[in-house]
């Protein structure tokens, strides 16, 4: 097992390159240490069915709140790529007038009019990720990992960015490494996702379960803190 990569600050991320093991070229296995963990997996099944238990009252709450606020289900469902580039409906909050999921979807961006007042609220506090606690538990997700994107972004930037698709040897989380060192929201430009998927291949290749514990204590500041979720 290779050492354990070390956290970045927000300031040396816009600096930041990956490291030679992210960059090199597509030739491991397509079954990673991370994809095949039993410990990882039995956790993850652990904590989305504890969380599930505990946030109920606020699914609930949260699906209703949104039903009445406008037209349309309180789910929003999107095709993702998940491990080994299999296709998911990833579900999650709605937090928009639209519900994109074509050949183009358009990224939210800072003061999107499509974003409902409500949906604000629950992006800012990435409340609107909780329904994914059940592609958790299906075993389509990790609690930790590579954050998902859409099928019609994996298409475009796979194109662009190196290594892209050396990021489906692990199922995507939700939250990451990427995300805790703040390659996270809008990509504005190509070193933002070439600079994400960096990280997550690098976090794929050093992957421990002690490196998933530091992810998790390093993301509760950022779902009260991070200025990137919008």
């Amino acid at each position: 097992m290779n050492r354990p990569v070390e956290f970045r600050s927000h300031a040396e991320a816009s600096n930041w390159t990956p490291s030679n093991s992210a960059a090199a070229p597509a030739s491991l296995p397509v079954v990673s240490t991370v994809a095949n963990s039993r410990r990882k997996r039995a956790f993850d099944i652990a904590g989305s069915l504890i969380a599930l238990l505990i946030f109920l009252p606020l699914l609930l709450t949260i699906g209703v709140l949104v039903r009445l606020e406008s037209h349309g289900p309180a789910l929003f469902r999107q095709r993702r790529t998940g491990l080994n580039g299999k296709i998911f409906t990833v579900f999650k909050f709605r937090t928009m007038t639209v519900a994109e999921d074509g050949e183009t979807v358009r990224q939210a961006t800072r003061g999107d009019a499509r974003v409902t007042p409500l949906g604000g609220i629950l992006r800012k506090y990435s409340l609107d990720e909780l329904p994914q606690l059940l592609n958790v538990l299906r075993g389509e997700m990790s609690l930790i990992g590579p954050r998902p994107h859409a099928v019609a972004h994996d298409e475009t930037w796979g194109k662009l960015a190196p290594d892209y698709d050396r990021r489906f040897r692990a199922r995507p989380g939700l939250t990451g490494y990427a995300a805790v060192c703040g390659f996270r929201g809008e990509v504005r430009e190509l070193q933002a996702i070439i600079d994400r998927v960096g990280a997550d291949n690098e976090y794929i290749d050093t992957w421990s379960f002690g490196l998933d514990m530091k992810i998790i204590w390093r993301t509760l500041p950022l779902i009260f803190s991070d200025t990137r979720a919008y």
